[in-house]
């Protein structure tokens, strides 16, 4: 017994280990590139559809395409009804390694050549350098998958004898079901389709099982490689649950579809076997893998938009919307988590200025209070979020990437404390004395919520640089003034609240120049990052930050209020 076991357990072991390191090799030879091209193809569904099996095709796993394409979504790179093609095109794409094990493990003797392509892989990887050591990786992955089905093709020949799988029951539904769940639960032991697939193509190959059971267990297989992806969505945010649901929907409609399909794909077999002598054989059974994938294919795809909207109808938005993007998972994707942080942050700031642009305009409600503390709850998770992002050594880009962020969401903080403190200040931005002040406050977050909507703010900075500019000459210059017109009958404490006003104003509207800034210089992908992490208007963040701690209660002396 032990001695058919063991060669069995080790063989799968082997192609196992020869997927792992073929799929990790070329993902990283092709590097961001691959990603790059998974997001900018998906304009359409039938675009996202052809990237996600070329992707697919190309690594050699679908669970690696869904794992990643969660993390896309989860950052807002792509849209999750684009999601839904690249997903249904990448269990189309799974059934490139059946055809592959099919047509060349099994009918060709590569037993010779795998322990050189091993070899070589090897070497390449310990001597190369960059992408030619990833490609040694693959090489030797390829090697030992191949390596891996020949011995288990020998272990099945064996294993036969000590227990007969043929045993299984066979015919009608309730048999072929019982059989998809072994081949389900096969798939999700192994975390890998492909080998579930491999192991009973080597089944069929070896005539340990008959076509019937195999095919059954082809569909548990292509319904069991969701596990992965639902695996990553436990406890994810509400865009990597629809993506793992709308997979899981996928792939177990399409399963059902194989399994209702095939006494027909059996009496069609019958009928070549009879008229033109084809065997039912393993090159059958991944055809029958394609064929109901394909028929899945053809009745999702043209509706991938009314699919999109039954999932959030299943999975609606209850998570807190300001950091609904901040999903753990993507920590171990840096460059996708920091986008998903740069997008939280830029919506952030957007709900900060809108409300500071409220406050100006006296029209900020009573649920003002609120929307700040949630406002400042969201910032503090989203450093924290930042802060765990492992950033590889070599990337400096990145490096200032996160610590652009990191310096945005500290500004932003300090622009909260003082929207909050000025909400309850109840100021009378209606007097005439503030109306050129707040003109040019208005201005400059007119001019950040347009760079915010058009997602860059480099070319809008030095035209809020200039407005900030702009108003911190004009308070001076009022507060100068009211200081000079003080008569002798004058309230001080109602004096030297309107110049604290003025002062509070130009120092927010410098808060929103650097928090800009700071934006700006966290998307450097497009092609406008800010040159040197310095000052707008010239002056030092050591100068700039003089007195920023300050709460408003401590900067405005409040007459009564």
């Amino acid at each position: 017994m032990l001695e058919v076991l063991f060669p069995f357990v080790g063989g799968l072991g082997l192609f196992l280990i020869g997927m792992m390191l073929l799929s990790d090799g070329l993902v990283a030879f092709a590097g961001s590139n691959l990603k790059r091209a998974l997001v900018r193809f998906t304009g359409t569904p039938y675009k996202a559809f052809a990237s996600g099996t070329l992707v697919t095709m190309l690594v050699q796993s679908s669970s690696a395409t869904a794992v990643t394409l969660i993390g896309f979504v989860s950052a807002g790179l792509i849209t999750f009804s684009q999601a839904i093609g690249v997903l249904i095109g990448a269990s189309l794409g799974n059934t490139a390694t059946g055809w592959i094990v099919a047509e060349l493990g099994l009918k060709v003797n590569l037993g010779f050549y795998t322990l050189i392509m091993i070899g070589i892989g090897a070497l390449l990887k310990l001597l190369g350098r960059g992408r030619w050591a990833e490609m040694g990786l693959a090489l030797a992955g390829f090697g030992l998958l191949f390596h891996g089905l020949s011995v288990l093709q020998q272990a099945m020949a064996g294993l036969s004898g000590v227990f007969n799988l043929a045993d299984l029951p066979v015919g009608g539904y309730g048999a072929r079901i019982i059989i998809m769940l072994f081949g389900l639960a096969l798939t999700a032991v192994l975390q890998s389709s492909s080998a579930a697939i491999a192991t009973t193509l080597t089944a069929l190959y070896t005539n340990t099982i008959n076509f019937d059971q195999a095919a059954s267990l082809v569909v548990g297989a292509a319904i069991g490689t969701t596990v992965s992806g639902a695996l990553v969505a436990i406890g994810a945010t509400v865009y990597a649950k629809r993506t793992a649901l709308a997979y899981i929907l996928f792939n177990l409609a399409a399963g059902l579809i194989g399994i209702l399909l095939l006494p027909a794909f059996l009496y069609l077999i019958q009928l070549l076997d009879n008229f033109m002598q084809i065997a039912p054989d393993a090159t059958m059974l991944v055809a029958f893998h394609t064929f109901f994938i394909l028929i899945g294919v053809i009745l999702f795809l043209p509706f991938t938009a009314g699919f999109a909207r039954v999932v959030e109808r299943l999975l609606p938005e209850v998570e807190d919307r300001l950091v609904q993007r901040l999903d753990d998972s993507l920590l171990n994707i840096p460059a996708v988590a920091l986008e998903a942080s740069q997008r939280t942050i830029e919506q952030l700031a957007g709900v900060l200025f809108k409300t500071y642009g409220d406050i100006l305009a006296m029209a900020q409600s009573a649920r003002t209070d609120n929307e700040l503390k949630q406002a400042e709850l969201a910032l503090d998770h989203t450093f924290d979020f930042v802060t765990r992002i492992q950033l590889p050594p070599e990337e400096d880009v990145q490096a200032e990437q996160r610590i652009a962020q990191l310096h945005a969401i500290d500004h932003l903080l300090r622009l909260r404390n003082r929207l909050g403190d000025i909400s309850k200040a109840n100021i009378d931005f209606a007097n005439p004395v503030y109306q050129s002040a707040q003109q040019s406050s208005r201005s400059m977050i007119h001019l950040v919520q347009r760079g915010l909507a058009e997602k860059t703010l480099a070319p809008y900075l030095e035209e809020i640089d200039h407005e900030a500019d702009q108003l911190a000459v004009y308070v001076h210059q009022a507060r100068h003034e009211i200081l000079q017109k003080v008569m002798p009958s004058s309230k001080a404490l109602s004096t030297l609240h309107t110049t604290d006003v003025f002062r509070w104003m130009e120092r927010t509207g410098h808060h929103i120049c650097r928090i800009c800034f700071y934006l700006a210089q966290g998307r450097p992908a497009n092609g406008n990052e800010v040159k040197s992490v310095s000052e707008p208007g010239g002056k030092s963040d050591m100068a700039a930050d003089e007195n920023n701690g300050n709460t408003f209660a401590e900067d405005i002396r409040v007459n009564g209020q």
